[in-house]
Order: structure tokens, then sequence, then C-alpha cells
């Protein structure tokens, strides 16, 4: 660019010269050297100053390069100690793009240091870690991984896991306190869930009700093992998208859960193939009234010692850790109806928002199962109640022992040679290798009466 720049303005030169020479009449050759030599000056000194201002920009530019830098250096000074500054420094001018990603990578490591609220907690926790092996919670919850999450996950973390550490002898000692905890908290839950069922890191959940292949087509008969009539129950947990799970419930989400599931009874009630009844324990229901299904305390144990409806929640230390207990009565009670000697009951308010169950005395376990079903597929038929799913562990239920079918079979059953002392310790050791779990016939942490006891399948998935 400077060269033509220069050679257009040495022509003109030569012009002005030749029509200066015309004015004097002196001939002025087109190639004299006078004006070959201003031509070539003019060149030098266009091409110089191009020269200049190329520099004078390169330079500009270099500048500018080099404060970006400093300033980055100094902001993150400003943050990091001082004897990190060299490193940083070289950060900054090696790799630019690093400097952007340092405040984010900061941030989330910042919780790692919140956990002063919980420190109590968590040094007890890692006590039992020690001196309770089989303590899935302690096993699997650390200091490290609890400080990992921000401190409002902290204290959702906190319930899930204080059960736990408040009963020591817990099995699992860890409940879900909404639907996503499982997600949420997947690096303490996963690994847990995958030992509590034996389940490998890779494994999915699929719900699977076809029975045709167990049993003898699908019949189920304990009498081919000699045994009489049995009293069988087969339940499943469910738990409602829109709400959160018990332990996460205040009285007056338990009041609106158990006014919107009403409606959902009202329509079983009207269904000739169910009928049946609501009962109630919840005293009132606040501001919106009287509860009209509201039973005595007479009814209430008359239905307790009828295996129909679940235990005195706030006498169970397990569930108050876990906050289920927590506004007991309010929220609780059961639907139920009869068919054929056979109850269908319905609990609500209790470990999950809603138990579905069928019981009855029989050899004929497949007979429960198939009646269970039909229930379970009328209430998931009804608007309004979407329930709660994972993609890896199926239904999603509070205790994670539950997760998958959500199901429970079991038999209440008499063995009074391993329950002489009064206990389930040795049925429970017997039956541990055996896959099932062994619990009072009241339900779970129920003393053993009369030698008998409740025995199901320990894994859900």
């Amino acid at each position: 660019m400077g060269a033509c720049l220069g050679s257009a303005a040495g022509a003109m030169a030569g012009d002005a010269l030749k029509a200066a020479g015309d004015a004097a009449g002196v001939e002025v050759p087109e190639d004299n050297a006078l004006a070959n030599m201003a031509a070539e000056k003019m060149q030098e000194a266009v091409e110089d100053k191009v020269a200049e201002k190329v520099e004078a920009k390169v330079d500009a530019a270099l500048e500018k390069k080099e404060e970006e830098p400093e300033v980055e250096v100094a902001a993150a000074e400003e943050e990091a100690p001082a004897e990190e500054a060299e490193a940083e420094v070289e950060v900054a001018v090696e790799e630019p793009a690093a400097e952007e990603e340092a405040p984010a990578a900061a941030e989330e490591e910042a919780p790692a240091a919140a956990g002063g609220e919980f420190d109590d907690f968590l040094t007890k926790l890692e006590a039992i870690k020690e001196s309770h092996p089989d303590n899935l919670c302690c096993k699997y919850l650390t200091r490290e991984l609890f400080n990992s999450y921000t401190p409002e996950e902290q204290k959702v973390l906190y319930n899930c896991a204080r059960t736990g550490v408040e009963n020591e002898d817990s099995g699992v000692g860890a409940y879900a306190m909404t639907p996503s905890d499982y997600e949420t908290f997947s690096k303490f839950f996963d690994p847990l869930i995958r030992d509590y069922h034996g389940a490998t890191p890779d494994q999915k959940h699929v719900t699977n009700w076809d029975a045709s292949t167990v049993g003898d087509n699908g019949v189920l008969d304990v009498s081919k093992l000699g045994l009489d009539p049995l009293s069988i129950r087969v339940r499943v947990g469910r738990n409602l998208q829109s709400f959160n799970l018990p332990g996460m419930m205040d009285q007056a989400e338990r009041i609106k859960f158990e006014m919107m599931m009403l409606k959902a009874f009202q329509k079983l009630i009207d269904d000739p193939e169910f009928g049946g009844n609501i009962y109630s324990l919840t005293p009132d229901f606040g501001g919106e009234g009287e509860n009209p299904n509201k039973i005595s305390d007479e009814k209430y144990q008359e239905l307790v010692d009828a295996h129909v409806m679940f235990k005195d929640m706030a006498a169970d230390p397990y569930l108050a850790s876990a906050g289920i207990a927590s506004d007991w009565p309010y929220g609780r009670g059961c639907y139920m109806t009869e068919q054929d000697g056979f109850k269908f009951v319905v609990w609500f308010g209790e470990e999950d928002c809603l138990r579905v169950m069928v019981m009855g005395k029989t050899t004929r376990i497949d007979h429960v199962f198939t009646r269970l079903k039909k229930l379970l597929d009328t209430i998931e038929s009804i608007d309004g109640l979407e329930f709660a799913t994972s993609a890896d562990y199926g239904y999603v239920t509070s205790c994670p022992s539950n997760l998958g079918t959500g199901m429970r079979a079991s038999v209440h059953i008499p063995l009074p040679n391993l329950t002489a002392d009064g206990t389930d310790a040795k049925a429970k050791e017997a039956a541990k290798p055996l896959g099932l779990s062994v619990r009072g016939t009241g339900g779970e942490h129920t003393p053993i009466k009369d030698n008998l006891v409740d025995i199901s399948p320990r894994g859900r998935l």
C-alpha cells in the first residue's frame, strides 16, 4: 500500500515540475533526474509514514492484550491468598479461559465449609459407622459427602439421615423427604439402595405384574407345603408426585392430602364392585370445618386389633425421628371394604402417602395378589392421582427398602422354636440368608406374641 501511494505521489511531483518548466519556457523531460529523485523521496516518505502508523497500531494492540490478563489477575488476587498469586498469573497469561471458570469452581466447593451447624450430628454418625456397621445410613453418608451439598440441601439431607443417627440399631436408617430426593442425593442413596436390594450399579427396576411364571403356572398354594390356611397380606406403597413425602409434610399439608383423597375414595364407594367406608383419625380439618369421617378411640383400637388400621405412629421412635410421625393423628386413616372374605384396605398418611393392600385367610397367595392388582388399577385410573416414580428405582417410597414395586407380600405363621425366648432374633438370623424379613404381626418394630411372626421378602426391586 505504501509503494502505491509513493508512486502516485511521485507521479504528481513530476507533473508539477513539468508544468513549472512549461510556464518558464524551459523544457523538462519526463525522465528528468530531478523528477525521478522527487518521486523516490516522496515514495520513501509515504512508506515511512505508513510503516509508523502500522507499527503504532500493532503496539497499541499488544499493550491492550498485555493489560487484559493483568486486570483478571488483579481480580483473582483479591480472592486468592498471596502465596497463590504467582501460579494464578501463569494461568492468566497462558490460559485466560481457566481464569473465567475458577469462580464457578469455587462456588461449587464453598458448601464444604458450611457443615458447622451439623458437626455434632456428623461426629455421632462417624462413631456409629464403627459401632454399628450394619447401619446403612451411617455406612454410606460421610462428612465429606454431606458437606459437598449446599446449606439448604444439607438441611434436607439431615432430615433424610436423622433417624439412622438417632436410632443406632437401624438397618436402613434413612427416609426420603420428597419424591426428588433420590435424584438430588443420589451419591448417598444409590449405593445404599443397591446394597440393600443386592442390585448391580447399572441395574434399573422394571415393574412386571405377570405372575404366570411363578409357582405352578402362577398358582401359589401353601397347602402344598403342608400348611393350613394362613393370614396373607399383599400391599404396595404409593406416593403422589404433587405432594411431599410424609416426613416433610406439615399438619396443613396432611389435611390437604386427606381431603383430596376423600374424593378418590368416594369414587370407590360409589362403585358397586367396591363400596366401603372411610375411617379417619383426623380431629378436624382446621379452617375447612369438622371431619365427618372421624372415628372414636374404641373403633380405632378395634381396627388396629383386626390389622386393618396402623398403630400409633407417635410411639415409633424410628418414624418420629424421620418426621413421619409428626402431627399425629392429623391426616391419618384408612378406606376399607370387604369382598368374598378378603379385606380391601387403603391406608393414608402412614409411612407412605398411600398403602394399598388386600388381606385374607387362605392357602392361595395368588388370590390375594390378583385382587390387589384389581384394586390398584382402579385407584390409578382416578383423575388427579399421579404416582411418583423414578426411572431407576420404579415407584418412589419414603423408605429405600420399599422402592421398586413398593410391594410387600407377607404371611403370619407360628415359629415356636425360633421365638421361644420371646424375641425374633433367632428367626431373623435364619431368615436373612433366605432373603426374608421377620417382624411382629403388629407391624415393623412390634413385639412377638404367641410365637406368631410376619414373614415377607426383604427386597422390592
